[in-house]
């Protein structure tokens, strides 16, 4: 009787101990069976999209034109955050006022920063240490593929029965980023060197001339947060008229004002020149176009710096 009563509650154990093994499987994805995901910027969203195929349904809180450093999460926003089984961050104080509710967010789902991986030796820090490591490090594409790996890696333990899938989704995906760097590296290389400089308004290119050789200038610093004075006007004015620079840039998440004050000043000095086009900085274009993937934006701004500079 013992023995039966104690095979009888073996039996029942196993029984629970599947179910919850079954519920646990079933609150790892949404209803829908696939897993729904919360980026911050177009950029992580296009990685996410690539690498996660059709088992990831995801969105971008930050639209075209949205500057990430002043950007303050809505009501809506922290009710996707909180509906989304995982959520991507850039990290490095990109996002800088949603860092405590990333924190939040991160003691009961996977919340990642994708740049996380990349080592400190490979990452920029300004002249004024205060602002923290340098988050723009998409611009470097060779960086932006180690955090396509790191969004590989994070679906795969989050969703291990897809792991070929994902595997083969960020094969493809890395071999066209390679692709990029390469294209960059061309393109790049054919401007005259001492033309090869880029001035915008905020200085957001650091990896960008690192990576494919080219001085850039910023009126601002590597945030938009940080005010720019009369001092960093004369200054980048006089750099200008100095060097004869025939072109800058403005950013399509940034006013243009600032940087036309400095035209201004350089006129009045005697040097004219021109706005080279718009570049994508901190957001991506618009969605549907090109430039509304990463690839797409990075060709984009390329072709604009060549054409305006070369």
């Amino acid at each position: 009787m013992v023995k039966k009563m104690w095979g009888s509650m073996a039996v029942l154990f196993v029984v629970v101990l599947s179910l919850v093994g079954c519920s646990n499987a079933e609150q790892s994805k949404s209803a829908d069976g696939k897993i729904h995901v919360t980026a911050t910027t177009g950029m992580i969203n296009d990685i996410v999209k690539n690498v996660g195929g059709d088992n990831v349904e995801t969105n971008a809180l930050m639209k075209s034109g949205v500057d990430p450093h002043l950007y303050k999460a809505s009501q809506g926003d922290i009710s996707k955050l909180e509906d989304a089984d995982m959520i991507f961050y850039n990290g490095l104080h990109l996002e800088g006022k949603m860092i405590d509710i990333f924190e939040k967010m991160s003691k009961t789902k996977p919340t990642i920063a994708v740049t996380e991986n990349i080592g400190e030796e490979e990452l920029l820090t300004p002249d004024d240490e205060s602002e923290g490591n340098d988050p723009h490090v998409w611009f470097d594409v060779s960086l932006w593929i180690q955090a396509a790996e790191a969004v590989e890696e994070e679906l795969i333990a989050f969703d291990p029965d897809n792991e070929r899938a994902y595997k083969k989704n960020a094969e493809a995906y890395i071999g066209e980023l390679k692709e990029l760097d390469d294209y960059v590296k061309v393109q790049i290389a054919s401007i005259p060197e001492q033309s090869r400089v880029l001035v915008t308004a905020h200085d957001a290119f650091g990896y960008f001339g690192k990576a494919y050789n080219m001085e850039v200038k910023g009126l601002q610093g590597i945030s938009t947060a940080s005010e720019y004075g009369s001092k960093d006007v004369s200054e980048l004015r006089d750099y200008l008229v100095e060097n004869k620079i025939k072109a800058v840039f403005i950013e399509s998440s940034v006013p243009k004002k600032a940087i036309e004050a400095v035209m201004e000043g350089a006129k009045e000095k005697g040097h004219e020149m021109e706005i080279g086009g718009e570049l994508f900085s901190d957001a991506m274009g618009q969605e549907g176009t090109e430039e509304g993937t990463y690839i797409g934006m990075v060709r984009h701004n390329v072709d604009t710096i060549v054409k305006a500079l070369k």
